[in-house]
């Protein structure tokens, strides 16, 4: 069965590509980037910050609204897994293609 994972780079304002997250689609990776924004307490007082995300080999860039917060892990949770845990969202916004790379 062939890897259908593409990666993605997380754009910052200055173009600048910080990091890269890689997912079968653009909102798996942008929930992967929105875990690393600085969780708020509840999701109701979480910061929306803009995530662009650009598809390697290409000058797509998925614009999502991302959102992180804390949350007591499950009751059922393994061991190895912390009390408070870090959930995310995204929203997207839309598409913009770059005029190079």
């Amino acid at each position: 069965m062939p890897d259908d994972k593409r990666n993605f780079a997380l754009r910052e304002s200055s173009g600048e590509e910080s990091s890269v997250f890689s997912g079968r689609t653009p909102r798996q990776a942008a929930l992967k980037a929105a875990r690393r924004l600085t969780p708020a307490s509840s999701e109701e007082a979480a910061d929306r910050t803009e995530l662009r995300l650009r598809e390697k080999g290409t000058t797509k860039v998925h614009i999502y609204e991302g959102w992180a917060w804390e949350e007591n892990a499950p009751d059922d949770k393994p061991d190895w897994m912390p009390d408070d845990i870090t959930e995310a969202n995204v929203s997207k916004q839309g598409i913009e293609h770059l005029d190079e790379i």
